[in-house]
């Protein structure tokens, strides 16, 4: 679209929530409007405020591209938390730019060889973090950040922050809530209402995908409150019993009195979907809860267009269980010496997994009372391989990751540096369970979290709005005390007490599923000839980008059922399978 003027030319993916608010100041300025979409006011915002100022002024999801034509430059723009995905690069013909890395392939003269570095972090995490794309040359443009290219000669500058999570941070710290928990949380409803009803406003069919899980449940309470109609609910319900919430959405739409709707998927339907996701996910993408995200968008889509979801909630209320999990282990064995730690360490980890399996088997009458435990030969093994670490932030990333030595997978012995999100600020995030929750969002939340919905939903057409993630929710979050956020063992308490408000605890509390599949009985069973063949010795050691012999140790394991690494397995069949489905050329070889 062309602004009025005719000054700037937009290519937009996205919402603008604000766009009324926006659209009406702008008219009381003089301003006039042809049409009634949220793009045109964007072009306006620009037209009359520049193109900084009026970014500090979206409340949406967005990536755009901007030609000024008085000016001759380009700017490339993405939303706070990354809701929506931007990739530019320089190939022999130009500057380009997408939202999908299957377009840019498309092109002529734009590299496609597989970056390494990405690679290793896809093995270690999962995901391929920002700047990051799994091609050289290629990046991702990093949220809430603006790109302004003005010399066509292949100097391409560096992203500038628009928005930043760190000054979020440092207001917070410096400005906390004046008030009691209790006012603070009618507060918080007030604002996360409105976010809600900001996002409620479409021309099309509205829904919301309901898990059962407090931040959904907090989602559809607050939509059921501001809404004249039953709210059209979806959520998805598993055959495997030990996996499925569906009942606990169920009690919660009855409660609130919502227009439900669930569908039981088969272990069938749920593996028939796998063959899809490298072409949905362009780049190697191993979270395995793509699955039931595709599956529900799916589900949704046959009724409404646009849906709200309880995403973000987590990462902005302190929802994980590793934000207590990592500070009790640093201060259980940060104060000893590193140099004693590491020798302890080495001890711990000379027995074998199954060694420790036969001691924790005498043990149990003693371990039972502590904790629940599916190997504690694994779970030795980890405190052992924890305490050797040498700060807070690297036990942090140790639980984070998913292959914590990725370098022992790849080809090439080098290890990949971490990107720019996983260092916070100094005098940023006040402690360390927010230093986590900081690393979080800048990292797992856009390249993990919102990667997953953004790709599954869109790929049928559905569009998924997050209220979390309004800029306004996450500035009070940061205002409110850590332990109004969280609390040993139960996470994002302040909004729990909203919650209350709208539905019984009892249809609520209790311990925090999220959305998995049976990934490591399905790799012994209906996937077991898939994973063999793309696991094949040969064709690892022909395509040369990683080393059989770790990996096939592992699936040996797997298999035999002496311990499970789903996890692990999942991300090398994740790049496997997005090898096959884009044939990769074939790497030179190392130097």
């Amino acid at each position: 679209m062309t602004s009025p003027c005719g000054r700037y030319v937009v290519t937009f993916n996205g919402e603008i929530y604000n766009f009324l608010d926006l659209r009406r100041e702008l008219e009381a300025a003089g301003v006039t409007f042809r049409g009634r979409s949220d793009t045109e006011v964007m072009l306006a915002t620009f037209s009359r405020h520049g193109v900084e100022r009026a970014l500090q002024s979206f409340n949406g999801m967005f990536a755009f591209g901007l030609w000024d034509r008085e000016a001759r430059r380009l700017h490339l723009a993405r939303d706070r938390f990354g809701e929506k995905p931007l990739y530019y690069g320089w190939g022999k013909d130009g500057f380009f730019f997408g939202s999908e890395l299957k377009a840019l392939k498309r092109l002529h003269g734009l590299p496609v060889e597989v970056d390494r570095d990405a690679l290793a972090l896809f093995i270690r995490f999962g995901y391929v973090p920002t700047p990051h794309s799994i091609y050289q040359g290629i990046h991702k443009l990093p949220p809430g950040s603006l790109l302004t290219l003005e010399r066509p000669d292949g100097a391409s500058p560096s992203p500038r922050p628009y928005w930043s999570l760190a000054q979020v941070c440092e207001e917070g710290a410096r400005h906390p809530v004046r008030c009691s928990p209790a006012e603070a949380a009618t507060e918080l409803e007030g604002i996360l209402k409105d976010a809600v009803k900001l996002r409620m406003a479409a021309d099309v069919p509205l829904g919301a995908l309901l898990s059962g899980g407090v931040d959904s449940s907090l989602i559809v309470s607050l939509m059921q409150a501001v809404s004249t109609r039953p709210v059209k609910t979806f959520t998805i319900g598993l055959t495997e019993a030990y996996m499925d919430e569906s009942g606990h959405a169920r009690q919660v739409a009855s409660h609130l009195g919502t227009d439900h709707t669930e569908l039981r998927v088969t272990p069938q339907e749920a593996l028939s979907v796998i063959p899809s996701l490298p072409e949905l996910y362009d780049e190697p993408f191993a979270d395995s809860s793509q699955i039931p995200t595709l599956l529900i968008s799916r589900l949704a889509r046959r009724a409404v267009t646009v849906s709200l979801s309880g995403d973000g909630g987590d990462e902005v209320f302190g929802g994980y269980t590793r934000y207590s999990t990592a500070p009790a282990l640093w201060r259980g064995f940060g104060w000893i010496p590193l140099s004693l730690r590491g020798a302890v360490s080495r001890l711990m980890l000379r027995p074998s997994v199954a060694q420790w399996e036969r001691w924790a088997w005498f043990m149990a009458p003693l371990l039972r009372p502590y904790a629940r435990q599916a190997s504690w030969g694994d779970a030795f093994r980890k405190i052992a391989e924890t305490i050797r670490l040498e700060s807070p932030d690297a036990i942090h990333l140790r639980l984070a990751g998913v292959w914590d030595r990725a370098e022992e997978v790849l080809s090439t012995d080098r290890r990949a540096p971490l990107p720019p999100g996983f260092s916070p600020p100094l005098g940023a995030p006040r402690n360390h369970a927010e230093r986590m929750m900081y690393v979080d969002a800048m990292t797992y939340l856009p390249d993990d979290i919102l990667a997953k919905v953004d790709r599954a939903s869109m790929s049928v057409g559905l569009e998924v709005r997050v209220p979390f993630l309004d800029p306004r929710v996450a500035d009070y979050a940061w205002r409110l005390p850590w332990d109004w956020k969280a609390r040993p063992k139960r996470g994002k308490w302040i909004l729990r007490k909203i919650l209350e408000r709208y539905v019984p605890p009892r249809l609520t509390e209790r311990p925090k599923m999220g959305f998995t599949m049976p990934v490591a009985d399905w790799l012994r069973g209906p996937l077991r000839d898939w994973a063999h063949s793309l696991l094949d010795e040969k064709r690892l050691k022909e395509q040369g980008f990683l080393r059989p012999e770790p990996i096939l140790a592992k699936w040996r394991e797997h298999l035999s059922g002496r311990r499970d690494w789903p996890f692990p397995l999942w991300n090398v069949l994740m790049f496997q399978a997005w090898l096959e489905r884009w044939h990769a050329p074939a790497p030179t070889r190392p130097t």
